[in-house]
């Protein structure tokens, strides 16, 4: 048995979380099948002070999770069309997450790509499994992960992280990717050689 992140794993500085998640692996248990893939690329929010971050704006209803206890999934809508997942970390009370960028798949490979295919509208056959969970919005809609998801408990239940034990060879911290805000920040992290990343860069 694989063992599942415990909440004192999140109850950590944020940049120390995101480095970690590298090679551990998101898995989502539906009456679908399991879908899950070894985390290798993610980025750092932290804060009402980072103006990249949702809880720039003070404490919504739509950002709730964030301040609530680490170790919980913060599911949204992006631009009305993605839906991306992120980890809280952090106390009660810091808002702060790690947005889950990228997976290289592990199990499931084929209901990834039927989920895939239903949003292309063109075969699952064509899609590389590289290109799989290549993306925030594209791992969630490979996994199943929707705003159903969103508070869901990480440490417990059918979304959760496990530690599989896999080390990351190497990893390189860049600023973050497709924000307007914040972009001064290299709070993203990813695994150098991994062909699963959505972009290579170290700057």
């Amino acid at each position: 048995m694989y063992s599942i992140l415990p909440r004192s794993f999140y109850a950590r500085s944020t940049l120390d979380v995101a480095r970690d998640l590298l090679g551990k692996v998101l898995v989502h248990v539906t009456p679908a099948g399991v879908t899950a893939g070894a985390i290798v690329e993610v980025e750092a929010y932290i804060g009402e002070s980072d103006p990249a971050c949702h809880a720039a704006a003070g404490l919504t209803q739509r950002n709730l999770p964030l301040y609530g206890p680490p170790g919980r999934a913060y599911v949204y809508l992006n631009y009305g069309i993605h839906h991306l997942v992120n980890a809280v970390t952090e106390p009660i009370g810091s808002p702060a997450a790690v947005l889950i960028r990228a997976l290289e798949p592990r199990e499931g490979l084929a209901l990834m790509r039927r989920r895939r295919a239903r949003v292309l509208r063109r075969p699952a056959a064509v899609l590389a499994d590289a290109a799989l969970c290549r993306g925030p919005g594209n791992l969630t809609r490979a996994l199943g992960i929707t705003l159903v998801h969103n508070h869901l408990d990480l440490c417990n239940g059918r979304l959760v992280v496990q530690d599989r034990r896999e080390r990351v060879s190497a990893l390189a911290w860049s600023t973050r990717i497709g924000i307007s805000v914040g972009t001064e920040k290299k709070w993203r992290c990813y695994a150098l050689d991994s062909p699963y990343v959505s972009v290579r860069r170290s700057s």
